[in-house]
């Protein structure tokens, strides 16, 4: 059985993970902590693709991101190489998976910060950003922990967006999810068999993980 797809499979989501947390904590942070008009929109925005039918994200990103786009030429002018059908594609539909679990989870998490902490800590001098990064955050952390096991739980199975921008070739952009569904039309259970098992025990074993420490946090 070939193991590349799971292999694949969770390099792409580790690489979309970081990116997903970097974007997504910087603006829960500023969903969390600042008022301004079209902040719900922005939260929306950020929150559809949870909602949205892959074919209808994947077909946004063809648009915005595809070769006649002018982020795609240009991206393809720098390297040499398109966004779309390319790993590189892989990893954005990976990122749009995880980014919205990381948006909400790290807002919530943000938000049930004593407030008074904070304050006490820019009322010894501290700036908005140092308080943020030296008050805000750490007391935040298991919430940020447990966004970021969830999206990357998400990242590695994600299917309908992966298979519309960057397609299912095998070696290049066949995922575990796509390897799944390509083997399982050939008959071959065994090895589809091998990747759902795989698959399915590290989700639960991350979701654990996430109740445990949102259990604690809570407590």
């Amino acid at each position: 059985m070939d193991l590349g797809p799971l292999l694949l499979s969770f390099e792409i989501a580790t690489i979309a993970t970081i990116f997903a947390a970097v974007i997504g904590v910087g603006v829960a942070a500023l969903l969390a902590n600042f008022r301004f008009f079209g902040r719900n929109l922005l939260d929306a925005l950020f929150t559809a693709p949870i909602v949205m039918p892959p074919t209808v994200l994947g077909y946004y990103v063809l648009v915005i991101l595809g070769r006649r786009s002018a982020i795609g030429g240009l991206y393809e002018s720098i390297t040499g190489s398109s966004i779309v059908f390319t790993r590189t594609g892989a990893v954005v539909a990976a990122i749009i998976g995880g980014l919205p679990l990381v948006v909400k989870n790290v807002r919530a998490a943000l938000e049930d910060t004593d407030p008074t902490l904070v304050l006490a800590a820019r009322t010894l001098g501290a700036t908005p950003l140092r308080a943020f990064f030296t008050v805000q955050m750490p007391l935040a952390t298991r919430g940020i922990v447990a966004a970021v096991m969830l999206a990357f739980a998400r990242s590695i199975g994600d299917f309908g967006v992966t298979l519309m921008v960057a397609g299912d070739i095998p070696g290049v952009t066949q995922t575990a999810s796509l390897a799944i569904y390509d083997a399982i039309q050939a008959h071959r259970e065994r090895d589809a068999m091998v990747m759902i098992v795989v698959l399915t025990t590290l989700v639960l074993a991350l979701l654990y993980l996430v109740n445990r420490l949102t259990e604690r946090r809570q407590s």
